[in-house]
């Protein structure tokens, strides 16, 4: 299944939540944090500009990047998590 985020809109697929600590100690479920990594899966064609013409995205598929960690909406597709979220509310790409 694809997903055509619209306006601005990206989907992320999340990158797993870490289940071991640096120290060593294996976290159970309900003790991982919420992803605020991921990957660009699908983006949308960009903002509408009040002349009419659409504004470029600064991401692409397949860029690496951070996001808040309450940023956007979490969806469930095929067994696979994403986050939709505006280009806006990515804080960093990953180079």
């Amino acid at each position: 299944m694809t997903i055509k985020p619209l306006d601005d809109r990206v989907v992320i697929k999340q990158c797993e939540a870490e289940a071991v600590t640096a120290g060593g100690i294996v976290l159970p479920e309900s003790a991982k944090e919420k992803p605020q990594r991921g990957k660009i899966a699908f983006t949308g064609p960009g903002r509408m500009l009040e002349d009419g013409s659409r504004g470029s995205l600064c991401v692409k598929v397949g860029d690496e990047v951070f996001y808040g960690k309450y940023a956007g909406t979490e969806v469930e597709i095929d067994q696979e998590k994403y986050t939709i979220l505006r280009e806006s509310e990515i804080l960093a790409v990953l180079g």
